[in-house]
C-alpha cells in the first residue's frame, strides 16, 4: 500500500513538473509574441481587418492679379472595387465595361485580384457615375475626388499648365508650384470582419485632407485676352510656324500676359499634340533677335560713353570688317547721319561700328549684365539660357555681327527683360509670375519683386527711350504707333538658323520690342512671329501691328491719360528690305500653285501672263541670281491644250506633289498615272516638258516626305555656328 502511494506520488510529481515546464514554455512563447513581436503582429492584424480609402486633397485655385479665377477643382467620382466583396466578377465586369468603355478581361482581372482595394477608373463624369450607382453592384464603391478645370481654356495654357490623373502638376505653373497647390491627402479607415463585411459600430477613423494653397498670378486676364486675340489674327493672316507675345510690367518684372500659337486646351490636353504643349516658346525658343538686339548695343555704348546721340556716321552701304564687307539692308546705304538717325534707320554699318568702338570686353560685360547667356529664373519649367559665342573665341567680326543681333541666340523672356530694364531706368528685374499664396482667402505669403542689378543709369535709359520713340515716330517702327500715347520700340527681321549652321533660305523671324508711355513706361511688350507665310515677313510689317493693337487697348485699360493732337508718323515708311541674293528655282512645267509656293519660299514675288494652270516659261530662268523680292514672270498655259483628239500634251513637272495631286492633274490633262511608293513625287518616267499623246502612262515614284528639317535655332549644335561661317551672314537681312 505504501509502495503504491509512493509510485502514484512520483507520477503526479512528474506530471506536475512536465505541466509546469509546458506552462513555462507557453508563457515564454506568449511573452515573446506579446512583447517582442506584438507591435508587428498587431499591425498585420489591423492590415487584415482595416481598409484604407484615400481622400484626395482639393488642389488650390489659381487667380489672376485682380482676383479673377482662372483654374479651379471640381468634384467628381472615382470608381473602385473591393475584390473580396464582388459576388459575380464576370457579370460585374461585363456590366461595367460597357459603361466605363474598358476591356472586360482587364476589369475581370481587377475584380478577382487578391487585394482589398483596386481602382477601376478615376475621375469619371457625373453621367457615368450615376449609371453605375443605379446598378448597385456589390464590392463596387465610389470615392469623391477633384478634377482640375480651366475656366478659360484658350487663356495662357502654356503658363498655367495642366495636371495628371493623380492631380500632379505636369507643366507650367501647375508643375512649378505643385507642392503648394496639391495640399496633403487624407484617408478614411474602416474595420471589416473575416468575411469582408463592414463591422457595425467598429473602428472608423477619418483623417481629413488639407487643401492646397491658392495662387495669385501677375497675369492680368484682360491684357491676356488682348494678346490671345491678336495672336489669333496673326495665325489667320500669316499662318506662321509659331507666334508669341509677352507683356511685362517694367517696374516689377511681373508678366502681365504671355501667349503662344499654336495653342491647346488644358482640359483635354491628353488628346492634343505633344509638340504643342510640351514646350513654352516664350521661355525656350532660342533665336537670332536681329535688330531688336540693337537696343542692348545702344544702351551699352551710351552708358560707356563710346557713342553720343549727336555723333556723326557715314554709311556708304557697307562697312569693312576683317577683310569682309558687312552690308547695310538699304542698297547704297544711308549716307551721312547722326547716331539718333542710325537708330531710326536701323543702320547695320552704324551699329557695327558702335559695337566695335565699345570693345569686346565691354560688350560682353553688358550682354551678361542684361541677362543673356543664362536663364532669367522665371518660375516655369523648361527655361533656356540662350547661346553666346565664348568671349575668348569671339573675333572682331563676331563682335560687329553680334552688335546688329546676329551670331547670338536669345530667348524671348531674356529680350523682353532687357528691354524692360531700359524702360525701368536701367534696373533689371527678375521675371515674376506669382505674386501671392493664399489659404482660405487669407494671404499666407507675398512674393515681392526682385531686383537683379542696375545695368545702365537712369540718364542712359532716358536717352535711349527717346531714341526708340523716334524709331516709331520717324523710323522703321511706324506701324507700332498708338494714337494718344508716346511709344518707343525696335523692329527686327532675322533669318532662321539651320541645323548645320548657316541660314535657311526663305525662312524668317519677325519681331518687335516696344514700350509705352516712353516718359514713364507702364508696359513693355515683345512680339515674335516665326516663319510667317504669304510674302510679308518684316518685323515692322508683321509684328509691329500686333504691338500697336495690344498696347492701345492695354494703355486705355490701365486708364492712362491720352495726349491730344499727337503727330502721326509719315506713312508709308520705307520698309527695310533684306539685301540678299537668292537663286531662282526651276518652276517650268509646274502647276501654277506649286510654282508660286516655291518662289515665295525663297523670298521672290511673281507675275503671271496668260491663263492656265501650268508654267511653260519663266523669266528670269532657273538658276539665276537675283535680289530677294524680285518678281519672276510666269507664262501660263491651260492644263489641256485645246482638248482636241490626237493633239500632243505637255507633261508637267510633278516633283513634290502628293499622289492625289499628281493623279488629279494627269487625269485633267488626259494622261494616266502609274504610281510607285507613297509620299511625295521624286521622279517621273517622262521628263517635264515632253510632248506625248493623250492616254500616255507616266510612272511616278513617291517617297515619304522629310520636310521637317527646318529646325529651330534652339537645336544649334555648336555655340558659334555663325562665327564659324562668317560669309553666310555678311548680307544682313534684318531691320
Amino acid at each position: 500500500m505504501y509502495g503504491t502511494n509512493m509510485g502514484m506520488r512520483k507520477r503526479l510529481t512528474w506530471v506536475l513538473i512536465i505541466a509546469s515546464g509546458l506552462f513555462v514554455i507557453l508563457m515564454s512563447r506568449l511573452a515573446w509574441v506579446q512583447f517582442v513581436h506584438g507591435a508587428e503582429l498587431q499591425k498585420k492584424a489591423l492590415e487584415v481587418r482595416m481598409r484604407d480609402i484615400p481622400v484626395e486633397a482639393k488642389r488650390g485655385s489659381i487667380y489672376d492679379r485682380n482676383g479673377n479665377e482662372l483654374v479651379t477643382s471640381i468634384s467628381v467620382d472615382s470608381i473602385y472595387a473591393t475584390p473580396g466583396l464582388v459576388k459575380e466578377p464576370q457579370e460585374t465586369a461585363e456590366k461595367l465595361a460597357s459603361i466605363l468603355g474598358m476591356d472586360v478581361d482587364k476589369l475581370f482581372a481587377k475584380l478577382t485580384k487578391e487585394s482589398s482595394f483596386e481602382w477601376l477608373k478615376r475621375k469619371v463624369d457625373n453621367e457615368t457615375s450615376k449609371k453605375i450607382r443605379e446598378l448597385n453592384l456589390p464590392g463596387v464603391g465610389f470615392v469623391e475626388e477633384s478634377k482640375r478645370y480651366y475656366l478659360h481654356p484658350s487663356l495662357a495654357p502654356h503658363v498655367l499648365g495642366f495636371t495628371g490623373t493623380d492631380n500632379q502638376g505636369l507643366i507650367g505653373i501647375e508643375k512649378s508650384y505643385d507642392v503648394e497647390l496639391r495640399g496633403q491627402p487624407g484617408r478614411i479607415v474602416t474595420e471589416y470582419d473575416a468575411a469582408g463585411r463592414q463591422i457595425p459600430e467598429a473602428i472608423h477613423q477619418y483623417i481629413p485632407a488639407k487643401p492646397g494653397y491658392d495662387l495669385v498670378l501677375t497675369i492680368d486676364e484682360t491684357i491676356q485676352y488682348f494678346v490671345e486675340r491678336e495672336l489669333d489674327k496673326v495665325v489667320a493672316q500669316y499662318n506662321p510656324k509659331f507666334a508669341l507675345a509677352i507683356v511685362m510690367d517694367p517696374e516689377t518684372g511681373g508678366i502681365l500676359a504671355m501667349g503662344n500659337r499654336p495653342t491647346f486646351n488644358p482640359n483635354n490636353w491628353i488628346e492634343e499634340p505633344r509638340e504643342v504643349w510640351d514646350k513654352n516658346p516664350a521661355i525656350w525658343y532660342n533665336y537670332e533677335p536681329g535688330s531688336t538686339f540693337k537696343i542692348v548695343t545702344a544702351a551699352s555704348a551710351l552708358e560707356e560713353g563710346t557713342v553720343h546721340v549727336g555723333d556723326s556716321f557715314y554709311d556708304p552701304g557697307f562697312i569693312k570688317v576683317s577683310d569682309h564687307n558687312l552690308r547695310c539692308w538699304k542698297a547704297g546705304g544711308h549716307g551721312s547721319q547722326t547716331f539718333a538717325e542710325v537708330v531710326q534707320n536701323s543702320c547695320n554699318p552704324g551699329f557695327a561700328k558702335v559695337g566695335m568702338d565699345l570693345g569686346k570686353d565691354n560688350f560682353y560685360k553688358y550682354i551678361k549684365a542684361f541677362g543673356f547667356g543664362s536663364p532669367m529664373g522665371i518660375n516655369l519649367p523648361g527655361e533656356s539660357g540662350g547661346i553666346i559665342i565664348p568671349q575668348k573665341n569671339a573675333t572682331i567680326l563676331n563682335l560687329a555681327i553680334m552688335s546688329i543681333g546676329q551670331s547670338i541666340a536669345v530667348t524671348p523672356i531674356q529680350l523682353i527683360s532687357a528691354a524692360a530694364a531700359v524702360a525701368n531706368d536701367g534696373m533689371l528685374m527678375k521675371p515674376q509670375l506669382v505674386k501671392e499664396l493664399r489659404y482660405n482667402g487669407k494671404t499666407i505669403e507675398k512674393i515681392k519683386p526682385e531686383k537683379v542689378r542696375e545695368v545702365v543709369s537712369a540718364e542712359t535709359s532716358r536717352q535711349l527711350r527717346n531714341l526708340l520713340e523716334s524709331v516709331v515716330a520717324e523710323g522703321t517702327g511706324s506701324n507700332a504707333f498708338v494714337e494718344g500715347y508716346r511709344v518707343g520700340g525696335k523692329t527686327g527681321t532675322a533669318q532662321v538658323v539651320g541645323e548645320k549652321g548657316g541660314y535657311v533660305s526663305g525662312k524668317y523671324v519677325a519681331s518687335f520690342a516696344g514700350m509705352a508711355p516712353v516718359d514713364d513706361p507702364k508696359m513693355v511688350m515683345l512680339v515674335v512671329i516665326a516663319e510667317p507665310q504669304g510674302g510679308s515677313y518684316y518685323g515692322g510689317v508683321v509684328a509691329a501691328p500686333v504691338f500697336q493693337a495690344v498696347a492701345r487697348d492695354t494703355l486705355r485699360y490701365m486708364g492712362l491719360p491720352e495726349i491730344p493732337g499727337q503727330k502721326k508718323p509719315k506713312q508709308p515708311w520705307e520698309v527695310e528690305t533684306p539685301n540678299t541674293n537668292v537663286t531662282v528655282p526651276n518652276v517650268l512645267h509646274c502647276p501654277v500653285d506649286e510654282a508660286i509656293k516655291m518662289l515665295k519660299a525663297v523670298g521672290l514675288q511673281y507675275q503671271t501672263n496668260g491663263e492656265g494652270d501650268i508654267v511653260y516659261k519663266q523669266i528670269p530662268g532657273a538658276g539665276g541670281q537675283v535680289k530677294n523680292g524680285t518678281s519672276v514672270i510666269l507664262n501660263l498655259q491651260p492644263v489641256k491644250q485645246n482638248g482636241n483628239d490626237g493633239e500632243l500634251i505637255t507633261v508637267p513637272n510633278l516633283k513634290g506633289l502628293t499622289i492625289k495631286q499628281v493623279g488629279t492633274l494627269l487625269e485633267e490633262i488626259g494622261l494616266r498615272l502609274v504610281p510607285e511608293g507613297s509620299g511625295l513625287a521624286v521622279t517621273q518616267s517622262v521628263k517635264p516638258g515632253t510632248k506625248v499623246a493623250g492616254g500616255t502612262s507616266v510612272k511616278v515614284k513617291f517617297t515619304p516626305s522629310d520636310e521637317d528639317n527646318d529646325v529651330q535655332p534652339s537645336s544649334w549644335k555648336k555655340e558659334s555656328n555663325a562665327a564659324q561661317e562668317p560669309n553666310s551672314i555678311l548680307n544682313p537681312y534684318e531691320d
